[in-house]
């Protein structure tokens, strides 16, 4: 398993991107791009998007190019791509993310990878980010496997994950936009994002400047690895900046 690091430390800061989201003869992303730039995929399990065969395609690629791997489960909701959130009691949250993180491990040990994390797709990020209960639930899962789990600092992703044991690996988003209580605004579709203002954000956020929210309200963001979606029309161009701004330390 590839270990993170907390900026400023002899470690280095890791690029993360959300890929395998596709379904047949679709695909929603630039991930054959990303896979020479990033340092970790978090790949769709089959509810919002992957299918087996994306799946097995998608993790072939990562041990291709030795990036490591980790599960990205989303809410049962292919006609929203897991961006609505949805009604569940923590035993449907904990089902969810098992059986998806199941279905991907089997796909790991075929092309002799391990997993890496766990991290939640969109809708459900966000409701596990704000409902300490389903938190819980995820966390647990998360310590079945003994893998960290990727999720928003000074949220219920990392006081529950710290409560319950579970490693903890706080992200940086440069390709969406955060309210002023440090939320992730999500957007249904994903608009390109000016590489130059992604370097910026990287640049300031690991200067120790405070992130800016969309009413200007200064945030102070801790986190060990930086994600940029595949799904942008742009993402490659936004990933290699934000590689420059990390080649660069």
């Amino acid at each position: 398993m590839q270990k993170t690091v907390t900026p400023g430390t002899s470690g280095r800061v890791l690029l993360n991107s959300d890929m395998g989201e596709g379904l047949g003869l679709h695909e929603f992303g630039n991930d054959e791009e990303l896979m020479r730039i990033i340092d970790v995929a978090n790949v769709a399990c089959g509810y919002h998007a992957g299918d087996p065969d994306v799946m097995n395609r998608t993790v072939a690629l990562a041990a291709e190019h030795g990036v490591a791997v980790g599960a990205h489960p989303g809410l049962p909701d292919t006609v929203g791509f897991g961006r609505r959130r949805m009604a569940l009691s923590p035993e449907e949250v904990e089902s969810i993310i098992l059986y998806q993180t199941g279905a991907l491990t089997a796909f790991l040990g075929k092309h002799g990878l391990e997993l890496n994390h766990i991290k939640p797709h969109g809708a459900l990020y966000g409701m596990l980010a704000g409902d300490e209960e389903l938190m819980r639930a995820a966390a647990g899962t998360a310590k079945q496997f003994g893998v960290p789990f990727y999720g928003l600092a000074g949220t219920a992703h990392e006081s529950v994950c710290r409560a319950m044991g579970v490693e903890f690996v706080g992200e940086l988003y440069v390709d969406l936009n955060y309210g002023p209580a440090g939320e992730l605004l999500i957007q249904r579709r994903p608009a390109p994002t000016d590489p130059v203002d992604a370097a910026e954000r990287v640049s300031r956020a690991i200067a120790g400047k405070p992130v800016l929210a969309v009413d200007g309200t200064e945030l102070d963001i801790s986190f060990q690895s930086i994600c940029v979606h595949s799904d942008a029309p742009n993402s490659p161009a936004v990933a290699s900046a934000v590689r420059a701004v990390l080649g660069s330390l």
